[in-house]
Formats: C-alpha cells, structure tokens, sequence
C-alpha cells in the first residue's frame, strides 16, 4: 500500500477509534526502538510471517530518517541458505536482551512454543508489544498491545499498514505555523517521487 492509499484510508477511517489506536502503538514502538537505538525484532506465526510490515517499516525507516525503524525479520523456517535478511531464526529471539523491542504480530493466539520463547525474550529485559489477538497470553505478556480481533471492521494486514506509516510519520516533530503545510506537502511529493521499495 502506497502513500496515497495510506492517506485515502485515513481519510475514510477519521473519526473511528482505530487512527488514535495505531497512532498510539506506533508511537509506542518508535519511542521503545529509538531510545534504545534499535533492535527491533520482528516475528509472526509459522502460519503468519509479517513479510509487508518488516517491508514498510525498512522504508519508513528510510524516508524518516528514523533507521531504528528497519525491523530484523524473525523467521519460524530460516535457512542458512536464505538471503541475510531473511535466514534469521527463532533462536534470535532466545538471544534478545535489554534495550530490543520485539514486536509480534499474529492473527490469533501463538503456539506455545513461540509464546514460550516471547516471554523468555521479555524476561530477558526486551520490550514486547503485541499486534492481534485482544486476548489470551500474548497481550498479557505485552507492554503494549493493539488488539485487531476476528471480525474488526479492519483486517490485520491493513492495521499494519497504518502502524508502519504512523511510525515513520511520528519520528519527526511537528513543526508550527506555515511551515507544517509545506513541510507535509514537500514529505509527501518525496513519497511519490521515491524509487519502488525493493521487494522481499
């Protein structure tokens, strides 16, 4: 989803809870990784692998200026014959420790396995957030979660596009007077001018 379509749902989404809501989360997830100076890790389910947000996020990363942003995909079958940025295995995630952000995004309740190996990282001093279930362990692990229940008038793929552009959005203080009308139109004709994104 293009820049012009993030902003036409946004559009069509003003005055529902779900701007605030993924503005807030996103946020929540720049602040974690930009005070930490990075280290976001990014896993999904062995069914449910989030291949177009850890996309989005390593081009907001860029247009922002924000690189903290670029996540390291977590794989749930990585292998070592897999390009870099995608042969990283769960076995990071035993590795995460204090001042990395993990971020899991799944469309219902982990396997126990992974949920095992999430609250481990948590343990380990890693800020969790979760984006999917509203219920069961996952958001009770989470420092912050963003709950897209079964049946929400948006799909999780969707909210993660809105994350994603709210994150790299967010990372820059927003200017006053003149200069904010400017400042948005010049962001976005750099937006529509930029090279494709390389493709995962």
């Amino acid at each position: 989803m293009d820049a012009v379509r993030v902003a036409l749902l946004r559009d069509v989404l003003a005055g529902t809870e779900w701007l605030g809501a993924t503005r807030r989360f996103a946020g929540a997830l720049r602040g974690s990784v930009v005070s930490h100076g990075g280290g976001l890790l990014l896993v999904g389910t062995r069914e449910y692998e989030p291949w177009h947000l850890a996309a989005h996020l390593v081009d907001e990363a860029a247009w922002s200026g924000t690189p903290e942003l670029a996540p390291t995909l977590v794989r749930h079958d990585a292998r070592p014959s897999d390009p870099a940025h995608l042969a990283v295995g769960l076995g990071r995630l035993e590795a995460a420790r204090r001042g990395e952000t993990l971020l899991v995004v799944a469309p219902g309740e982990p396997t126990a396995p992974l949920l095992e190996r999430v609250s481990d990282a948590r343990r380990a001093g890693a800020t969790l957030l979760a984006l999917g279930p509203g219920d069961g362990e996952l958001p009770a692990l989470a420092h912050e979660t963003l709950a897209v229940p079964a049946g929400a008038e948006l799909d999780l793929d969707t909210v993660q596009h809105l994350v994603g552009a709210a994150a790299g959005e967010n990372a820059l203080p927003s200017p006053r007077g003149h200069r904010r009308f400017r400042d948005r139109m010049s962001r976005l004709a750099d937006l529509l001018t930029a090279p494709p994104p390389a493709r995962w």
